[in-house]
């Protein structure tokens, strides 16, 4: 047991409440106590640091060969908006490197002077950037891949 009898006068007085300040509420009480982050930022640039891109690669001679094949096939029949998928390079915007990603859809316009295909809903992919073309106009033919 302790000693406690030096408190005994005070041991059973209520909590005392100041006349000055309001009580504050528990909620703010444990805000008093929360973690503190020093470092604004650090999580996110750690996450950023770990986010993996992909390099893009450079296409060889063969493969840029069929790609203009295919884009001349496709352009032959362009008025009646063929189905194509594109698989294509996205640069980050953050870092170097970037994504593969895929984009299906009805082709509008293959705008030569822009270098660029354009998608019936307004998607617009840089022929610079494409890494592969598919589509039913291509099935019979053979472009050595």
């Amino acid at each position: 047991m302790r000693d406690t009898e030096k408190y005994d006068d005070i041991i059973d007085l209520p909590r005392p409440v100041s006349a000055n300040r309001p009580k504050m509420s528990n909620y703010d009480r444990a805000a008093q106590f929360s973690p503190f982050a020093a470092l604004t930022g650090y999580e996110e640039a750690v996450k950023e640091s770990e986010r993996l891109t992909d390099e893009k690669k450079e296409l060889t001679d063969d493969e840029k060969n069929a790609i203009s094949e295919k884009l001349r096939i496709i352009a032959e029949s362009i008025e009646c908006a063929p189905p194509v998928t594109l698989i294509y390079f996205v640069p980050d915007k953050r870092k170097s490197g970037g994504e593969y990603v895929s984009k299906t859809g009805e082709l509008k316009e293959i705008d030569t002077y822009a270098r660029a295909l354009v998608f019936s809903d307004k998607t617009t992919v840089s022929i610079d950037l494409l890494r592969n073309i598919s589509s039913p106009l291509l099935e019979n033919y053979y472009f050595g891949e």
